[in-house]
């Protein structure tokens, strides 16, 4: 059987997956290669194209905000708290009762309590069989699918890399341009870090720089609340003497000597110069993407509600791109992976950083987030996911990863933890696999990170084994994961 890309069974802008090169078989005898196959590639339409009945879900979202809550924060003491344990791994906070009949969360998230029913809740995402206990090597395949081969002597990976695999937001903006003139990925508001490896797992890789992210890290250090007060983005307006017309005259000229110049525009042709010129043009002259991140255009009574810290405003102006039109926008815990304060990676002082730092900022964001979204009609059309690399261990003051926990404290814990999703098809009010009485492991619906990506890219209408080339033109699966179907409806 042959299927040629771009037909009904086309899934990708390179047009080709997993599923086409299997089901190519015999079709040497018909005249037409493999190499033909891929030559195929450059005609193919969008990639969404006759797949809009492919399961539930498929295509809903128009845009993704990832909440990335870098340093793996505590499980059992935030939305699977347990009873009739042992005290080193019950939690130090009280249950309370959530929207959801029969689900509880601590204390620590008495507003996420009251939202619980527009999400889904995952309790058991895990990395079984193998758990990645060092936050850069979890944090890599969290966002790329795939683990690292390149570990430096002190064992912690190397920095980014062109031949890394790229982001999953830089995929999805490559298969899924936006369709205004608008930032297609924005990264805010630290880099993904752990020690001295900064932005491993937060760039497009083999894609090339034309993807990655615009990154919005604003100055100042992670204890610094009011950074985002201080936004910069001179970038993304035009000088005072230019205005919109004389760009618009320096496009035309710049085209009518490109089309004088044929060695040159041979020379560059495959780099599609025009293709983003025209875009960066766009971006700047419209004035979209600048006004999209004046935050005091909002009310300050929702600025409020969001929390005035890094990680709420983030919030906001993550739902003010989405509403702009960014494709996907990731908003980073604003504490670097392995540190104190308000840092998830709580191996000592959990119960007072998570209880006056941490959780009121996670707590006052998220549940505020998802309001403002669903409100405005957005959370239909927005997917949101909120997920740290891994969790923390069922017993405090053990050592699971190597480093030294005091009776205050839990280390890694890869194998089973909670995250949360919602909006563009997901569930609303449900609570998806089950943890068991230590929230150790899962009893049902385990849900690996390739699987959770998997989700998302079918969320935005890309098949997860469509075939991509990394940087020896091999190719290779976007992610070698199933979409958990059971998510969404």
């Amino acid at each position: 059987m042959l299927v040629i890309p771009g037909s009904a069974a086309k899934s990708d802008c390179d047009g080709v997956t997993r599923r086409d090169l299997l089901r190519v078989g015999g079709s040497g005898v018909l005249g037409l290669t493999l190499g033909d196959l891929f030559s195929l590639q450059k005609a193919s339409a969008n990639n969404t194209k006759g797949d809009a009945g492919n399961g539930p879900g498929f295509g809903k979202a128009k845009s993704v905000i990832f909440i990335y809550l870098q340093g793996g924060p505590s499980h059992l003491d935030l939305w699977d708290p347990k009873d009739n344990v042992p005290d080193k791994v019950k939690s130090v906070f009280k249950h309370q009762q959530t929207k959801l009949t029969g689900t509880h969360v601590t204390e620590l998230l008495p507003k996420i309590a009251t939202v619980l029913d527009k999400t889904t809740l995952m309790r058991a995402v895990s990395y079984t069989p193998y758990g990645l206990f060092n936050h850069t090597a979890a944090i890599y395949q969290m966002h790329t699918g795939y683990t690292t081969d390149k570990v430096s002597a002190s064992g912690q990976l190397e920095p980014p890399s062109p031949k890394d695999f790229p982001t999953l937001g830089s995929n999805i903006i490559k298969m899924k341009p936006p369709t205004v003139p608008m930032l297609p990925f924005v990264m805010m508001p630290r880099p993904l870090q752990e020690s001295n490896v900064v932005g491993k797992g937060g760039s497009a890789g083999f894609l090339g720089k034309g993807y990655d992210p615009y990154l919005l890290y604003p100055p100042g250090d992670d204890m610094d609340m009011a950074k985002m007060d201080r936004i910069r983005t001179d970038d993304l307006k035009l000088r005072e003497e230019l205005t919109p017309v004389r760009m618009e005259r320096r496009a035309t000229l710049r085209e009518t000597i490109s089309k004088g110049m044929p060695e040159v525009e041979a020379a560059v042709a495959k780099h599609d110069l025009d293709e983003y010129y025209g875009k960066a043009l766009g971006l700047v002259v419209s004035g979209r993407a600048k006004k999209a991140f004046e935050l005091t255009e909002e009310k300050a009574e929702l600025r409020e509600k969001y929390g005035k810290n890094t990680f709420g405003q983030s919030l906001l102006l993550a739902r003010r791109l989405v509403e702009a039109g960014t494709r996907f926008v990731e908003v980073v815990w604003p504490k670097v992976a392995n540190s104190d304060n308000h840092s998830w990676d709580v191996h000592t002082g959990l119960s007072t950083r998570m209880k006056t730092q941490a959780a009121p900022m996670l707590d006052s964001g998220l549940s505020t987030l998802i309001t403002d979204l669903d409100e405005r009609g957005l959370l239909k059309e927005t997917l949101v996911v909120c997920v740290g690399e891994f969790g923390r261990s069922p017993q405090r003051g053990v050592s699971t990863s190597g480093n030294q926990n005091n009776d205050d404290g839990r280390d890694h814990w890869p194998y089973c933890y909670t995250g949360v999703i919602a909006g563009a098809g997901v569930k609303r009010g449900y609570v998806h696999g089950k943890s068991d009485k230590t929230a150790s492991a899962p009893v049902e619906g385990a849900i690996h990170p390739t699987e959770l990506l998997a989700t998302i890219y079918h969320s935005v209408g890309i098949k997860p084994d469509t075939i991509v080339y990394n940087h020896l033109n091999q190719p290779r699966e976007l992610v070698k994961g199933e979409v958990v179907s059971g998510l969404l409806s």
